[in-house]
């Protein structure tokens, strides 16, 4: 660091402090430097050395924790409960990472880090720094910041102002009686002229029709005169509030540019690094993808935090995990304690980049089962127009974006013959149960009217992670996709599309688990699955699942009965295939 500028002290809370003198603000590297690696990397007790290394690092975007990332994340909660002064964070919740790394002299340990801010702050004694850090004194960040601000408070000013208030009132109480005023001279005006006809036929000879006509002319000067006062008034007054709005446009196309600008420049300061020491800024890792520009917050969760921090101190990444803290989100479904993949939206390019270089496991969804030959798949009820088949867990209803095999591609090399789209409805990959397949395109639309008409009859099983108290009941939260986080959905008041599940509880299990049936009114993606999951729902997610609760043998969601009308024969339909759970 040069001598014009203090490094970082840390407090005991590890809170940066501005030095006595600072000319520049410090690069990334710098903040880095500054923070002793020391005190970032936390051995793992003896007891853990019995347990070995994973073989390979870790796929952010699908994983099962490995036993020493557990362990670490043991730690880092033990910590997060000695802290009473942070108890306010909870209520809100709050992602952490840990990152198990090898040091130069072959120790075993540990990285711990936060997505965002933690307590309103960046740097904190026991976790790793930010990439970039915003908060830090003399930086561009704060300055620019504080100009944006001034410039949102000029705004609202003059947008609140009481004078662009009155001027608005006054043009449209203006608008009112000039419309008014037009309307009745148009009356008048229309009555003359039906008078002056009336004149012309019952005295074709004795009416004088220079009068009539003079009277026309007037009478019409006359109204366009009045028309012409009113524009003329109300102009004054929308030409001066356009002068006012003129103003606030040019604030706010101000604060426009130069947001992009310092978002812009933000991005360039977080230059992300990977294992072969490679370096690009968020803005070349996200030009490739479908919104060519980063998400607000992207560079600030704590996956990448932790692998920028091992790669600049030569840590040797083995093993990641991340969970949740605290309480869920209102829109997003998090558990406080459980391990959460990291986010797409955010992460994905970032992670792609960071993790070259590293022998990273396979993701487990391109590495599925081979299902092309319809392992596992069962005909339940089949004639000449359409079959219903039970799908296992583990296999796609439709192709996805690898050769994993599906029921599509099954039912496509069984019937040959079969046109049309063949799938009336879908599963999701992880659930089992009843699959309705229509072999002519015909009676495909004829089944798929039924399911729009919401006449299908549909009962699924599922066995959920805690005790739901009532017997019966049902839940309405709106769904919609997580845009940063696919195929993740989220609850959401506004954008979310209308979402019904009815419920019966059968059985309440030892261990807190409670088998129920569901009855879904409507057809939204995961809805059985969010509504199990969410506070405002039954608050118990079904076992094993791995987006909205906890990882088990397989997720424990069956599609158990089908009920509809026979697209030829009229006759009504019942298909039962009982889960094996």
């Amino acid at each position: 660091m040069n001598a014009s500028v203090d490094t970082y002290r840390e407090d005991p809370d590890g809170e940066s402090q501005e030095g006595k003198t600072r000319n520049a603000a410090p690069s990334c590297e710098e903040v880095y430097a500054a923070a002793s690696p020391e005190s970032k990397f936390h051995p793992f007790d003896p007891a853990t050395s019995s347990i070995p290394l994973p073989d390979r690092f870790t796929y952010p975007f699908h994983y099962t924790p490995h036993p020493l990332a557990v362990k670490a994340a043991e730690e880092v909660q033990a910590y997060l409960r000695s802290r009473d002064d942070w108890a306010a964070e909870w209520e809100e919740g709050k992602m952490f990472g840990v990152l198990v790394v090898r040091n130069a002299a072959g120790e075993t340990g540990f990285l711990a880090a936060f997505s965002g801010l933690l307590a309103g702050k960046n740097l904190h004694a026991y976790f790793v720094p930010p990439v970039y850090d915003l908060q830090q004194p003399g930086g561009f960040f704060p300055a620019e910041e504080a100009q944006i601000s001034q410039l949102n408070v000029r705004i609202r000013e003059k947008q609140s102002d009481p004078g662009l208030k009155e001027l608005r009132t006054q043009a449209e109480q203006v608008r009112e009686a000039s419309r008014r005023s037009i309307e009745e001279a148009k009356l008048r005006l229309d009555a003359a002229r039906l008078q002056r006809e009336e004149i012309r036929r019952l005295s074709p000879g004795e009416a004088d029709e220079s009068l009539l006509i003079r009277e026309s002319q007037f009478q019409k000067a006359e109204f366009r005169r009045l028309k012409q006062r009113w524009h003329s008034r109300l102009a004054a007054l929308e030409s001066e509030i356009a002068a006012r709005e003129k103003e606030i446009e040019l604030l706010a196309s101000e604060r426009k540019r130069r947001s992009a600008a310092l978002q812009q420049r933000l991005f360039e300061q977080f230059r992300m690094r990977n294992a072969r020491g490679e370096i690009r800024d968020l803005c070349e890792l996200f030009k490739d993808t479908a919104g060519k520009v980063p998400p607000a917050g992207a560079g600030e969760c704590a996956a990448p935090k932790l692998l920028q921090y091992a790669y600049i101190h030569g840590y040797e990444p083995r093993a990641m995990a991340e969970f949740w803290w605290g309480r869920s989100p209102k829109t997003e479904i998090r558990r406080h304690g459980y391990f959460y993949p990291a986010c797409r939206g955010k992460c994905g390019p970032i992670l792609k980049h960071m993790l070259v270089g590293l022998d990273v496991e396979p993701d487990p969804d391109s590495a599925g089962g081979d299902f092309s030959s319809g392992i596992g798949l069962e005909i339940v009820f089949e004639d000449e127009w359409l079959a219903v088949v039970h799908k296992p867990a583990g296999l796609l209803s439709v192709p996805g974006k690898t050769e994993t095999g599906s029921v599509y591609a099954w039912v496509k090399a069984r019937y040959p013959e079969a046109i049309g789209p063949l799938i009336v409805h879908r599963l999701d990959m992880a659930t089992s149960g009843l699959l309705l397949i229509a072999k002519t395109k015909a009676v495909h639309q004829h089944l798929q009217a039924q399911f729009k008409h919401r006449t299908v009859k549909k009962r699924y099983i599922a066995l959920l992670e805690g005790t739901v108290d009532a017997e019966e009941g049902s839940v309405s939260l709106p769904l919609c996709p997580d845009p940063l986080d696919r195929p993740r959905q989220m609850v959401h008041p506004v954008y979310g599309k209308p979402a019904v599940t009815h419920y019966r509880v059968i059985d309440r299990l030892p261990g807190g688990r409670t088998r129920i049936a569901f009855y879904p009114q409507t057809g939204r993606t995961h809805q059985l699955r969010v509504h199990a999951a969410h506070p405002e729902g039954l608050n118990a997610p079904i076992a094993g699942d791995e987006l909205y609760g906890k990882k088990d043998a397989r997720l424990y969601l069956h599609a158990e009965y089908l009920e509809f009308r026979h697209p030829v024969s009229g006759e009504t339909m019942r298909v039962e295939k009982k889960a094996d759970f």
